[in-house]
């Protein structure tokens, strides 16, 4: 069995966006295809001076009995009950929604519920030559300044339409993001159906 396991401290608990690190861990290799991959890696321009920082920091946090080990859970502990709050918060407020289901929001940082688009919407989005969740996610876009992903990029089955979301907004401004995607989900299906 081999196994290449990557993280990037742009996600997780350091979660610094902007810093450039990251590793791969390798299970079950040859040697050579080490070998190899190292040589690949070697050849590019290294993370910057804070980016290394960082990553040896994710690979080596505090641990009990460090002076900053308190803080390190506290934090910790803080950053994944927010994240844990925003999933269910989130999968509640898009079942509500008309034509939405989600899923429990299990992992990772996303959600990908089902919409079901009016049939209309679907026409005309297809008859201009746009996947209709392309065409959907183009008008939250433009309508309300926020991004979510169409799903078919992610091999959904033919005929079924999704969208790749995500609750990283600050828990602060959460509640007003959640608000904005309602009001103009709840008008898109008005205005289609």
């Amino acid at each position: 069995l081999q196994l290449a396991s990557f993280h990037s401290i742009s996600k997780g608990v350091v979660g610094e966006c902007g810093l450039r690190g990251g590793f791969v861990d390798l299970i079950g290799f040859s040697d050579l295809v080490k070998d190899q991959i190292y040589k690949l890696a070697s050849i590019k321009l290294c993370s910057n001076v804070p980016g290394q920082l960082a990553v040896g920091l994710m690979v080596n946090p505090p641990r009990e009995g460090d002076i900053s080990f308190r803080k390190y859970a506290e934090e910790t502990s803080n950053i994944y009950d927010s994240l844990r709050r925003r999933a269910k918060k989130l999968e509640q407020v898009l079942n509500r929604l008309p034509g939405i289901f989600c899923k429990p929001i299990e992992g990772a940082l996303y959600a990908f519920p089902l919409v079901s688009l009016p049939p209309k919407f679907v026409q005309e989005a297809l008859d201009s030559g746009l996947n209709p969740d392309t065409k959907y996610a183009i008008e939250v876009l433009e309508k309300t300044g926020l991004v979510v992903v169409p799903g078919n990029g992610f091999g959904q089955r033919q005929g079924t339409y999704h969208f790749r979301t995500t609750f990283l907004p600050p828990e602060d401004t959460f509640e007003e993001v959640l608000g904005q995607f309602s009001v103009f989900h709840e008008n898109f299906m008005h205005s289609w159906t």
